[in-house]
């Protein structure tokens, strides 16, 4: 069973720690033991991450993309061929063609920008965007009287 450790992932970055503890938690088997079809996260930039699922076989009508409150769901669906002329007899099938709904836990503030299909892989593209009321401001400390300093004047 291949495990994997986000130990590291936790020491930087900060408010996501939920998105990896789920993450954690799915990486462990259902009750299926389904590990299809494989995927990878990755960060790419301060506030950006990619989910790129490996689906060949599936073209773009296939797949559906869903992103509902904190939840992100990649289903796929292989549409059977009617009797098709052209296809041949298939004598060995090693390319998954199955269905599968894969489902991720979004942290807070995390929206899905796009999605691309290219040589079999499908990229997410997440980004975090936290609101402006949310984000950290620098307090002046004077003589009595509040004032706060914008953190983009800081």
């Amino acid at each position: 069973m291949r495990t994997f450790d986000f130990a590291p992932l936790y020491r930087s970055t900060v408010g996501f720690d939920r998105l990896f503890s789920m993450l954690d938690q799915a990486s462990v088997f259902d009750g299926s033991g389904s590990t299809y079809p494989p995927y990878n996260i990755e960060r790419t930039g301060e506030n950006a991450y990619r989910i790129t699922v490996a689906v060949a076989g599936f073209s773009e009508p296939e797949l559906s993309i869903e992103a509902k409150e904190n939840t992100l769901t990649i289903k796929g669906e292989k549409k059977t061929k009617a009797n098709d002329e052209k296809a041949g007899e298939v004598l060995y099938q090693g390319i998954a063609a199955r269905a599968f709904e894969r489902v991720f836990q979004l942290a807070e503030h995390v929206e899905v920008r796009g999605a691309a299909l290219e040589n079999g892989l499908l990229h997410v593209d997440l980004v975090r965007e936290v609101p402006e009321a949310m984000k950290p401001r620098q307090i002046a400390i004077g003589n009595g009287k509040a004032k706060v300093i914008d953190a983009k004047a800081a």
